[in-house]
């Protein structure tokens, strides 16, 4: 059965990675790139600080950057444990894949799905009472983990249950927060 599943993982990122063309490769390369998202979360620095003020809004952004070092190395122990092989260095799918980086690192769950859902969703839970389209925000993750499908360095599984970790972990770590925040700030 799990095999099955894996197949079908395969099969569906090959159709999905089949619809690129020449004409939107270096749109998704430059989307997949987190340092080229720095506006996107300097404003939700600005929206963090402005709602908050600068002691809480400190707080709020250390917290921010605390979440996101820890998907990282939460991912990487899964990943290590799992070893499961990026689709680009898959032998039985590398040659059909269009494929425009690399990495060596394994596949199993996507980083970057992770850890830009647990932003997102954190940022949510934090703005969402001072700003109402701050939901929009899930557009970035959403484009983001997609970008990863598109060049071919993740299968559908690793980018989705990336982003249901990143849910699970945004929650978890909201909870934490607000008990800190509580003591901290009354």
């Amino acid at each position: 059965m799990i095999e099955s599943l894996l197949q079908k993982d395969k099969d569906l990122l090959v159709f999905l990675n089949s619809l690129g063309s020449e004409q939107w490769d270096s749109f998704w390369l430059l989307i997949t790139n987190q340092f080229n998202w720095a506006p996107l979360f300097t404003f939700i620095f600005y929206l963090v600080i402005k709602s908050n003020g600068w002691k809480r809004g400190g707080f709020i952004i250390f917290s921010m950057i605390l979440l996101v070092a820890f998907s990282d190395q939460f991912v990487n122990l899964i990943k290590s444990s799992t070893e499961r092989l990026r689709p680009n260095n898959d032998p039985e799918i590398q040659e059909i894949l269009r494929t425009f980086i690399r990495p060596k690192s394994f596949s199993f769950v996507s980083g970057h799905a992770a850890t830009s859902t647990f932003f997102a969703v954190f940022t949510i839970l934090v703005l969402r009472a001072k700003y109402k389209y701050i939901y929009v925000i899930i557009c970035f993750p959403l484009i983001f983990a997609y970008s990863r499908l598109y060049l071919g360095v993740h299968f559908p599984i690793d980018v989705s249950l990336g982003m249901l970790l990143g849910v699970l972990l945004a929650n978890g770590y909201y909870y934490l927060y607000r008990k800190a925040d509580d003591r901290l700030f009354g």
